[in-house]
């Protein structure tokens, strides 16, 4: 199980994080990936520097753009999912 945890505290919802979990959730159920990936939402993860929105990929933080949810998902989360 791959465990996706999207920081929606204040910076990163300013950023554009409830966009990014209703991508997030939509690659999901799109790709089938329902019982492989744990999504969740958490508070601030002191990552709010970065320029976009903190996200951890089983530990590992990332920063997301809205925009690059695709290339995350397929590069990050699928590539976790497979590794």
């Amino acid at each position: 199980m791959v465990k996706v945890t999207v920081c929606i505290g204040s910076s990163c919802h300013l950023k554009g994080s409830r966009h990014l979990v209703e991508q997030l959730q939509r690659l999901v159920k799109l790709k089938k990936l329902d019982a492989d990936v744990d999504l969740s939402g958490t508070f601030c993860m002191g990552k709010c520097g970065d320029g976009g929105v903190a996200v951890t990929v089983n530990g590992e933080h990332y920063s997301v753009k809205p925009e690059d949810a695709d290339d995350f998902f397929d590069t990050a989360v699928v590539g976790a999912v497979n590794g």
